[in-house]
């Protein structure tokens, strides 16, 4: 059982996720749902929840205000938010989960599916990487935060040589001839990788790092030989954006 606190500054918000939490998350038990930002913290420090559906945008004080006042973050959290790219964007490249309001059932149960899988807390670096994003807005991030089957990596984007999918995990090789496994499809991967602009998708199961390519062999849709000397092929949908690059 997942024990859970909400907090979100609309009711009908927290009514609303408390009824597809009953529908389609019975293994999660909801221990309050708060309607500020007072009450949350309050409530995390006396219920110890092992998850936080935290909203981002409350008056007074912010989702991200409310985690700072936080020494060490014990519990998982899940963002909710209404569109806001720029959250978004820096909760993706910390490798934290958030759900778009209003919400899906099915990204609710693929969220809360994460935090039952997940075998240790997101790290302290996660949370400095996206504070980090979120107060200084000129701020461009170096690492990209890896999820492990142990936890996290912080990668040096520049170090990533290509990305390959492989179901519902994502190998990431790197230039120290080294091999991530990232707890995330390739997809997800995209979007983290999403504002570094040399990296481009090109087939559905390869994202290479356009820096570190040597050389493309003409084909339907050819390949490219990596710095690595790996080979990655590349798809006809995608050869134009390719092209385009060059």
């Amino acid at each position: 059982m997942i024990r859970a606190v909400m907090i979100d500054d609309e009711l009908h918000c927290l009514d609303t996720l408390s009824i597809l939490l009953k529908e389609y998350c019975p293994d999660v038990q909801l221990l309050e749902k708060c309607q500020s930002a007072a009450k949350g913290i309050e409530a995390i420090n006396k219920l110890k929840p092992d998850l936080v559906f935290l909203d981002i945008e409350m008056p007074v004080m912010n989702g991200f205000e409310i985690l700072e006042q936080f020494p060490e973050i014990s519990f998982a959290i899940i963002f909710t938010t209404s569109y806001d790219q720029y959250a978004i964007k820096a909760i993706r490249f910390s490798a934290l989960d958030y759900l778009l309001k209003p919400i899906d059932p099915n990204e609710l149960v693929s969220a809360v599916k994460k935090v039952r899988e997940q075998r240790q807390l997101p790290v302290a670096e996660q949370f400095q990487m996206l504070l980090s994003q979120i107060q200084e807005k000129n701020h461009h991030f170096k690492k990209v935060a890896v999820p492990t089957s142990e936890g996290f990596e912080l990668v040096p984007a520049d170090q990533v040589i290509r990305c390959e999918a492989d179901d519902n995990y994502t190998h990431l090789f790197l230039k120290n001839n080294s091999k991530i496994t990232a707890c995330r499809t390739l997809k997800e991967i995209e979007e983290q990788l999403q504002d570094f602009k040399s990296f481009l998708r090109v087939h559905h199961s390869y994202i290479v790092n356009l820096n570190e390519v040597s050389k493309y062999i003409r084909g339907e849709g050819g390949y490219l030989v990596m710095s690595d000397g790996s080979t990655v092929n590349v798809s006809r949908s995608r050869k134009d954006a390719l092209m385009r690059f060059f």
